[in-house]
């Protein structure tokens, strides 16, 4: 947004003619709110950095991840040299703006690298990608074949930071991990080393209660569409800034590190975002469960320590508090025993790619638009229509419960009392029913400009000559 302002003369001249002249020239000032957004050029899920684009909204740094790429063991050979299979392996990992690349190791299924790097971090909800890829631009010798000129991908791992004890240094082998048209395959092991030490714990926790996105994208929303666009445009900026780095990043391998293609449909991840979505609200099914298994008395000797429970904080109330801390306490030390000891790679079960069936790995792998015949698009089609449908009905449901329970909420507002009603009088003047509290009312519906009423009102007016003193009785037509 832009402005107009007025540039004034010195205070040191007269008053009347600053008066006369109000201003020398004027000056356009104009406001950009661009810097406030921070542009994803990687999947939302494993994003790795989450700061605005301009430098000076950034905050200070909480800790410092240091990464030491050891080595791998068994990789895959991914081509061929002199009639015997062989792969030309490095690295490239990727926090935030700053991407590291390790030097290739050629001809050796256990390459070494025994590499370090380090990174500010500024937000413990981010992710740390590592990619291991078999370079294609060595060229083509006598003997050598080589599929394509791109570098082939060999497997990459994914370390959230939030999953790692800070000052603790981890030393693990993560296993490669791709998915092929044919399903899941190993592709070896990467020996990693890893460190994120945090400043202040304080400062760490404060930032878990801060909004994920800067603020700009909650004050002004940027639209869905725009957003998948300036992603994509952010990918081709950054695939375009890396391929002139020396040793140079191909597009494929930042393609392949940012999950270019995670905004088309697979059937797969819609499954696995939604067992995702039902282990978020895991926790409160079984609570649940927990209550009505109470209510109906399963077990006896839990329904009797619950109401003895509830009878103490009805009497105490003041020890609500104390004890949902001290359960939420318990439950914490239960789970400490049960946590991982080393930074969780990729699970085959949750991102259902170990019992995925064939045709929706053929349809995840298809090009955009697609390259399938008519008929395998019709099935799909039709596989897609039911998915749908059920999704809709679902939805259906939801919303027709939302709405069962706003017209309850309605009724009990409007049915406290037929004296809470205003009606009208058969001049058209409004009469409110609360003058007749305390009354015995008889509310009858006639139609009041119709002749053949004047029977009804006959034997009306009989009823309430009869009625009427005793009992407080008033008649309303």
């Amino acid at each position: 947004m832009g402005k107009w302002f007025n540039l004034e003369k010195p205070v040191l001249v007269d008053v009347d003619q600053l008066k006369k002249e109000k201003f020398s020239t004027r000056l356009h000032l104009r406001l950009c709110l661009d810097g406030g957004y921070h542009v994803l050029d990687e999947s939302t899920n494993y994003s790795s950095d989450l700061r605005p684009t301009a430098k000076q909204l950034w905050k200070p740094a909480i800790g410092l991840l240091e990464l030491g790429i050891l080595g791998a063991q068994g990789i895959v050979p991914m081509k061929t040299r002199d009639g015997k299979g062989s792969s030309d392996t490095y690295c490239v990992a990727k926090y935030g703006s700053k991407w590291v690349r390790t030097r290739t190791i050629m001809n050796n299924p256990n390459p070494k690298f025994n590499e370090q790097y380090t990174w500010e971090v500024y937000d413990p909800a981010t992710v740390l990608t590592v990619g291991v890829f078999d370079n294609g631009q060595l060229g083509e010798k006598s003997g050598e074949k080589t599929s394509s000129g791109k570098d082939g991908k060999i497997g990459k791992v994914r370390i959230r930071l939030s999953t790692l004890e800070t000052g603790r240094v981890y030393t693990h082998s993560y296993p490669l991990l791709v998915l092929h048209p044919s399903g899941v395959k190993k592709m070896g092991e990467l020996h990693l080393a890893i460190r994120f030490s945090s400043t202040s714990l304080v400062n760490m926790l404060y930032l878990y209660s801060r909004p994920l996105l800067p603020k700009m994208h909650y004050a002004r929303p940027i639209p869905v569409l725009q957003v998948d666009m300036l992603r994509h445009q952010a990918v081709q900026i950054v695939a375009a800034r890396l391929s002139r780095m020396e040793p140079p990043l191909r597009k494929e391998v930042v393609e392949y590190m940012t999950d270019f293609d995670s905004h088309l449909w697979s059937m797969r991840r819609s499954k696995a975002n939604f067992f995702r979505l039902m282990s978020v609200f895991s926790g409160l099914f079984a609570v649940s469960k927990w209550f009505n298994g109470v209510c109906a008395w399963k077990n006896p000797i839990t329904t009797v320590l619950v109401h003895i429970l509830f009878l103490m904080l009805v009497c105490f109330p003041e020890l609500i508090l104390p004890t949902v801390f001290l359960y939420m306490f318990l439950i914490g030390i239960w789970n400490f025993r049960y946590r991982p000891r080393y930074p969780p790679h990729m699970n085959t079960k949750i991102s259902h790619a170990e019992a995925v069936h064939p045709d929706e790995l053929d349809e995840e792998f298809d090009t955009f638009p697609t390259s399938r015949n008519p008929e395998i698009i019709r099935m799909r089609y039709d596989r897609l229509r039911s998915v749908a449908g059920r999704i809709q009905t679902v939805v259906g449901d939801i919303a027709t419960q939302g709405e069962r329970m706003g017209a309850a909420e309605s009724s009990s507002k409007l049915a406290g009392s037929v004296h809470d009603f205003t009606v009208k009088d058969a001049r058209g003047n409004d009469v409110e029913l609360s003058r007749y509290k305390g009354k015995v009312l008889l509310i009858v519906n006639v139609a009041s400009q119709c002749g053949l009423t004047n029977s009804n009102y006959t034997e009306l007016g009989l009823l309430h000559q009869k009625y009427g003193d005793k009992v407080h009785f008033r008649l309303l037509t």
